[in-house]
């Protein structure tokens, strides 16, 4: 079966559907949450790049959240969390090091992305986390850069890049245990352990209960009152490979792997109420260059609320990321005839408008300038549309 027909079959299905199960939902008790979300992109490298082409691609996601004071169980509340991804991978047409899709995952496989038992204490002002979950829905995350669809405006590539496989993100989580502390109405500090090997059901190998490769550890303190203003630090409990030196036996020198970030967002015009708002955001972050390709990044962006007057949900953001090569990164593309530069640029521009309560399609304008670092690949323009068909909840 073709990407084309899964993408549009699943969208119409589940758009089909859509009322039928938020009645349903209404009808349901309100303790229990439940919502699906259906995300379908078309991709195109239309200039630059390895090479043209189109690429379809899809992410199916259900979940449900209930509330366990039903059960006698004050102040906890637990989630689960489905996730099925699949179609094609753009970024080989685009040649991009951070990628230019935030759906695109390999291979297609359908999951249990997060499950998960939250326990609140002291009246909110603090809740302990255990279970699998996504480190990126608690840390170096805005809000104002979530309508952007290139991954490097959902946590930063000096840290997405690390551990075995991957961090506990997108698109697969690890075992974990947060805890949040919020010592006043607008302060926080929050930190947790995540299993430094990613792997949930369904994925080849499923869960990593050993923890044979140690825990990733992070920590973000911040306030958040009309914007944020955070603060995070993040490292490896054990020594992670270099990517370069090698010990006398000849494997990689196994090096500290830590790295911080700082987040920054505003609203710049408008006020809370309804209306037209934007707000700005500004990220940097910082690794030890060792074990990572990248050496720093950062990415800054406007996200406006209310594009056109009476049309609520509209929406239109400008965002810009730059990802700083490590100078042994560099040193391995020299060795290996590869000059490589010192930095990959990315511009996006994108709009959401939505067509109904239950469909909203996102046209999409990308700008990779020198993709990959490597002299040999002409920047690319990318365009591309997704279409989100949401179930909303009870």
């Amino acid at each position: 079966m073709s990407n084309f027909v899964r993408v549009t079959g699943a969208a119409a299905a589940l758009a089909f559907a859509a009322p039928l199960c938020a009645q349903e939902a209404e009808e349901a008790s309100g303790w229990i949450q439940i919502e699906g979300l259906y995300k379908g992109d078309a991709v195109a490298v239309v200039s630059g790049g390895l090479d043209r082409g189109a690429r379809l691609l899809g992410n199916g996601e259900l979940t449900a959240e209930a509330d366990l004071a039903r059960f006698g169980w004050t102040g906890a509340h637990a989630k689960l969390h489905l996730l099925s991804v699949h179609g094609g991978d753009p970024n080989n047409l685009a040649g991009t090091m951070q990628g230019i899709d935030n759906i695109e995952a390999a291979p297609d496989r359908t999951k249990v992305y997060e499950i998960w038992l939250e326990q609140s204490f002291a009246g909110d002002r603090a809740a302990l986390l255990v279970g699998m979950a996504d480190l990126n829905a608690d840390f170096y995350q805005n809000d104002a850069a979530g309508l952007l669809i290139a991954p490097a405006f959902g946590i930063g590539s000096e840290l997405a890049s690390t551990g075995p496989n991957g961090p506990s993100i997108f698109p697969s989580t690890a075992l974990a245990a947060r805890l949040r502390v919020s010592p006043s109405e607008n302060s926080y500090v929050k930190a947790a352990l995540f299993n430094a090997k990613a792997g949930v059901l369904g994925d080849r190998g499923g869960v990593d209960l050993k923890m044979r490769d140690g825990a990733l550890a992070i920590a973000e303190a911040g306030i958040a009152a009309d914007g944020k203003l955070a603060l995070g630090y993040w490292r490896y409990t054990e020594r992670q490979p270099d990517i370069r030196l090698v010990d006398a036996a000849g494997d990689p020198r196994r090096d500290v792997a830590q790295g911080v970030y700082l987040l920054a967002e505003k609203r710049l015009a408008g006020s809370g109420e309804a209306g037209r708002q934007v707000n700005g955001f500004v990220r940097l972050g910082l690794s030890d260059g060792d074990t990572t390709p990248y050496r720093a990044g950062w990415q800054a962006g406007i996200l406006v609320d209310g594009v056109f007057a009476g049309r609520e949900g509209t929406q239109l953001s400008f965002g810009v990321n730059q990802a700083y090569l490590s100078r042994k990164y560099r040193l391995n593309g020299r060795d290996a005839g590869t000059p490589w530069g010192h930095a990959e640029t990315g511009f996006e521009l994108t709009y959401s408008h939505p067509l109904s309560p239950y469909l909203t399609v996102q046209p999409d304008v990308q700008y990779i300038l020198n993709p990959s670092a490597d002299p040999s690949i002409r920047d690319a323009v990318i365009v591309g549309a997704r279409f989100t068909v949401t179930v909303p909840g009870s």
